[in-house]
């Protein structure tokens, strides 16, 4: 079997066609995210953002000003900010310490060495005076590994960045400050499953670093943006986009974060998920597709934009800015 339907590829949509969930819907909007832009103190091989320390896309204060209205206005239980680095924004502390005295969950992807850049030592004491969660990047628990990805030296930045984060309590028995880690493969394959390789992790982090840390969360690299660029040129796209076609499970289709989630772009755009984001592919079907325009009821029902990457978040047991979508076995 292969994933492709005569001369093309099966389009995702004929996938949701197949498995009774065409078309794929939101169901409601519990997590507002945030991406605070393509500006980077890295330029990882795998990142679809195609972030990096020359770019120059940043939110705005005004944008950042109309989502905190929103949030005020509406009951989203959950800010996931995003980039980039979203800690290199000016603006990233005000908003960061606006939506924790909304009373808002807040978590930030962190790639962790951003604490090192000047100005942004204190990062770490911030995040613990306003209990944001971190989901913070590590691909795995082997210096070359990370480097190969991540850029030299990021493997040693990123392990004293876990320890200065456990000596504040970050991923600790007892402590409310939650700290998970994200692992994705250095490579055209897919995850393993995330319960055996969160063990793995928990081990050899505690017996060669001494760090803890919460939960480990696996994503699938979306054949898109820098890591579809890796895949053209080391002649993987195909094979990897038929792995992943082939891969397509129902239950992880069913369970997808668009259907809770909604992106928003450095611009205001909005968008059904942050991969969508990086192609340009703005909520569309009747849905209002700016914050200016933000009305709660049409967007939390609101059908889905797919296309082929959304494969990237159905395969096996899913994919999603929380790890699986469906408990692996």
């Amino acid at each position: 079997m292969n994933g492709k339907e005569g001369d093309s590829y099966k389009t995702f949509d004929r996938s949701l066609e197949d498995s009774g969930l065409f078309p794929l819907a939101a169901t409601d909007i519990s997590v507002f995210q945030i991406n605070f832009g393509k500006l980077c103190n890295q330029a990882c091989l795998h990142c679809h953002v195609e972030a990096g320390p020359q770019r120059t896309e940043n939110i705005s204060k005004e944008t950042l000003v109309t989502c905190l209205s929103i949030l005020k206005k509406y009951d989203i239980p959950t800010v996931d900010i995003t980039g980039g680095a979203p800690e290199m924004n000016p603006h990233f502390r005000w908003f960061t310490r606006e939506c924790t005295e909304l009373g808002k969950q807040v978590m930030v992807r962190s790639n962790l060495t951003v604490i090192f850049e000047p100005g942004m030592e204190d990062l770490p004491e911030f995040y613990a005076r306003n209990r944001v969660e971190l989901i913070s990047s590590l691909p795995y628990f082997l210096e070359k590994s990370v480097d190969s990805q991540r850029g030299r030296g990021v493997f040693q930045k990123s392990i004293q960045a876990l320890i200065k984060l456990n000596s504040l309590g970050y991923g600790m028995d007892n402590s409310d400050l939650i700290l998970n880690l994200v692992y994705n493969p250095n490579g055209a394959f897919l995850p393993p499953a995330q319960g055996a390789i969160e063990k793995d992790f928990k081990r050899e982090l505690k017996n060669r670093y001494g760090i803890s840390f919460n939960n480990l969360f696996t994503i699938t690299n979306m054949p898109i943006g820098r890591f579809k660029h890796f895949l053209e040129r080391t002649n993987n796209y195909q094979s990897y986009l038929n792995r992943l076609i082939n891969a397509y499970n129902p239950q992880a289709a069913e369970g997808v974060m668009c259907r809770y989630t909604l992106s928003i772009g450095w611009d205001g755009t909005i968008y059904d998920c942050d991969f969508n984001q990086m192609l340009g592919l703005n909520c569309d079907h009747g849905a209002p597709d700016h914050i200016n325009n933000f009305d709660l009821e049409k967007l939390k029902s609101r059908r889905i934009v797919t296309g082929l990457h959304c494969y990237g978040c159905t395969a096996g047991t899913g994919s999603s800015c929380g790890g699986v979508v469906v408990e692996d076995n």
